[in-house]
């Protein structure tokens, strides 16, 4: 975020002074939100970008903007305001009995005011933005997912190295990269379910999931899971029966956790699409089961 800042900042789209403001804005009222703008034309062309991506011209490499020795600038963007830190907190209790929206994060809030001032200008669109973010969190993101664990289901010994050391497994595939750097996998048997949650905020493995569903980084979800893991399943969807030891596995920055479901049955004579296509986000996380498919007529 930072360095999309700067970038902004350095080419002019935005400035300093309007940024800060637009920030305090959403600091001092919490429950208000972006205004939407739809461009249909650029949302399609992010959609085209991502799922049929043309391949990078090249480009002659270009001269380095500073040699050894120059004296440069820094400009101070570092995220610990304290000025938004205490207004923020300003919304942490009720007042008459009021309720008031919980406190964001500079980040959060830093955000939000760029989104809304690029929004505004015209050089961003909210359905743009909604196609890119779907796409990691739901379609790109969890096809990674849903290869590591077909190729677990169909392959014994890929299974074996996967649940020894998932990392590696899982880099045998081409999936590695930020927020991968340690991943350990999860079996689920028909005696142990495991779910994942991040409680101190929303450690997650991107390579294989994409990006973290916003219930995931929720206060409730973060907090909940931990204390009851079935209601919260439940609330999902999945009831366990009792015999069933749920375990709860807390990711951090150090280490990203990653479900690998139960295959279902009737699915031997399926090949690996239909079996990825059965495979979600939600069960590689632990709040859901791979529910068996629907007999053709």
């Amino acid at each position: 975020m930072l360095a999309l800042e700067a970038a902004l900042l350095n080419k002019g789209l935005l400035t300093a002074e309007e940024l800060d403001a637009r920030t305090r804005q959403f600091s001092d009222d919490p429950s208000a939100e972006v205004a939407r703008r739809n461009d249909a034309g650029l949302a399609e062309r992010v959609r085209r970008r991502i799922f049929q991506p043309q391949p990078l011209e090249q480009q002659a490499a270009s001269p380095s903007r500073f040699a050894v020795g120059d004296a440069i600038v820094v400009r101070n963007i570092h995220p610990h305001r304290k000025s938004i830190g205490r207004a923020a907190m300003s919304g942490n209790h009720d007042h008459n009995g009021e309720h008031h929206p919980e406190p964001q994060s500079y980040a959060a809030l830093r955000t939000k005011a760029i989104e809304s001032l690029l929004i505004e200008k015209g050089l961003l669109s909210t359905d743009a933005i909604d196609v890119r973010v779907q796409a990691y969190e739901q379609d790109i993101g969890p096809l990674n997912g849903a290869k590591v664990v077909v190729r677990a289901w169909t392959d014994a010994e890929y299974k074996r190295r996967l649940l020894e050391d998932g990392t590696a497994a899982i880099a045998e595939l081409g999936f590695f990269g930020a927020q991968g750097a340690e991943i350990i996998v999860l079996e689920n048997t028909p005696t142990v379910h495991n779910v994942v949650v991040c409680t101190l905020c929303s450690c997650y493995p991107w390579p294989v999931l994409g990006l973290p569903p916003r219930w995931y980084k929720s206060d409730a979800y973060r907090a909940r899971v931990v204390i009851e893991p079935r209601a919260v399943l439940q609330e999902f969807g999945l009831a366990l029966d009792e015999s069933v030891e749920v375990r709860v596995w807390d990711s951090n920055s150090d280490i990203r956790y990653m479900v690998l479901p139960e295959r279902p049955e009737d699915t031997k004579n399926m090949d690996a699409d239909a079996l990825a296509a059965l495979v979600t986000r939600d069960s590689m996380i632990g709040v859901a089961q791979v529910k068996t498919p629907m007999p053709t007529a």
